[in-house]
């Protein structure tokens, strides 16, 4: 069992720094603070080929697996980048896999293509304002009239809604009364209209360059041929990228965490009271120290699961446990990194509490910590299913 990087994942890891060199601390700092999409950052790694990193060689893309794409999004992160940096990008790495699995061929060379050289920019429209988690009882309906639907809704939370110009869309095609298990919901990629939808941001604590949104969909209409799959199975093709997406935030968060402990680290050895640097003092070293084997046990999961899945194994339950261990390595990582910093943590020009605000993200998303847990508890120890 290697757990050594191969020699093309290290050259893999380098280019992507050489990328991110020029955004620095100061370049993110300037982006929290005003907003606005990174576009230079995400055209540098369009120019240098990395948007398509796990998407067919056939259209452009790298063809690599996910655990390339976890430690390209990993090393984002751990620049210093972190989930403003990795948010600008990730919709390109998971979003569209399942036109990569169950797109036409037509539609592969219609779309993959030009989000891959990011000419598109796409956001991701799944989660409504009154369901949460509950993907099966979605309301946004999608009603056939001959060659085109016409849908009508809400969506929330849609990262990159202001920027976007496609979106990949679950909609309802079976009315809710009568739809039968998983079947009912249809997956759209399709052309963002803003004539049709309209698009409110949410003020939120941090990540600001990457925008969320509240979706109000109003008769949008969409060409059957933008229809993904069979009408009534999305459901199904978006649990192809449920597994990828659990996986790539797990890393983002141990980059950031990571992140978050070298600052803490240097200004430890840097910052001298009474005569001496505050990490000779163990109430200094000892967070931090655990902080790193928190980080270092929630990446090994991180590339455990993402090997299986790209051995094609069954990895949820390693997906969902790496994203928890990740999320709660990095939001501790980054609590630290403030209280080692003292009052300095609590400024802006020191960075960490910008990492902190950040690591809340995934701990919320894309699925709560306790219905990880539920999960965990269901499908490997057989519980009773609690929810």
């Amino acid at each position: 069992m290697d757990f050594s990087l191969s020699r093309d994942q290290e050259q893999l890891r380098d280019a992507i720094e050489r990328v991110c060199e020029p955004f620095d601390a100061d370049y993110w700092l300037r982006k929290d603070r005003e907003g606005g999409f990174p576009d230079e950052f995400h055209r540098a790694l369009a120019d240098a080929g990395w948007l398509g990193i796990a998407m067919p060689e056939a259209y452009g893309g790298a063809g690599l697996g996910i655990t390339e794409a976890a430690l390209m999004m990993h090393t984002i992160a751990a620049t210093g980048a972190g989930l403003s940096g990795a948010s600008a990008v990730h919709m390109n790495i998971f979003g569209l896999h399942p036109v990569v699995v169950f797109g036409t061929p037509e539609q592969q060379q219609r779309w993959l293509p030009r989000l891959i050289q990011g000419l598109d920019r796409a956001c991701f429209g799944v989660t409504e304002p009154n369901t949460g988690l509950n993907t099966l009882k979605l309301r946004t309906r999608a009603e056939r009239h001959g060659d085109h639907y016409r849908v009508t809704g809400q969506k929330v939370w849609i990262s990159t809604a202001q920027v976007a110009n496609k979106i990949l869309l679950l909609a309802r095609t079976t009315p809710l009364e009568d739809a039968k298990g998983t079947h009912g919901l249809s997956l759209f990629y399709t052309d963002f209209d803003r004539s049709r939808i309209e698009v409110h941001e949410i003020e939120k604590m941090g990540r600001k360059s990457v925008d969320s949104n509240q979706l109000f969909i109003d008769d949008l209409r969409i060409p059957v041929e933008d229809r993904i799959g069979e009408e009534g199975r999305g459901f199904e093709y978006i649990l192809h990228g449920l597994n990828p997406e659990r996986i790539l935030i797990a890393a983002e968060a141990v980059g950031l965490g990571r992140a978050a402990l070298k600052r803490a680290a240097n200004y430890a050895q840097e910052r001298e009271v009474f005569g001496r640097p505050i990490g000779m003092n163990q109430g200094i070293q000892h967070p931090l120290a655990k902080s790193w084997m928190e980080l270092e046990a929630a990446h090994l999961m991180v590339y455990k699961a993402a090997s299986l899945y790209d051995a094609n194994q069954a990895c949820g339950a390693e997906a969902n446990s790496a994203k928890y261990l990740a999320a709660e390595a990095c939001y501790h990582a980054c609590e630290n990194a403030i209280l080692t910093h003292g009052g300095m943590g609590y400024a802006k020009e020191y960075h960490v509490e910008r990492y902190l605000r950040e690591a809340w993200i995934p701990r919320l998303a894309p699925v709560s910590p306790q219905l990880i847990l539920c999960f965990i508890a269901e499908k490997v120890l057989g519980l009773p299913k609690s929810y």
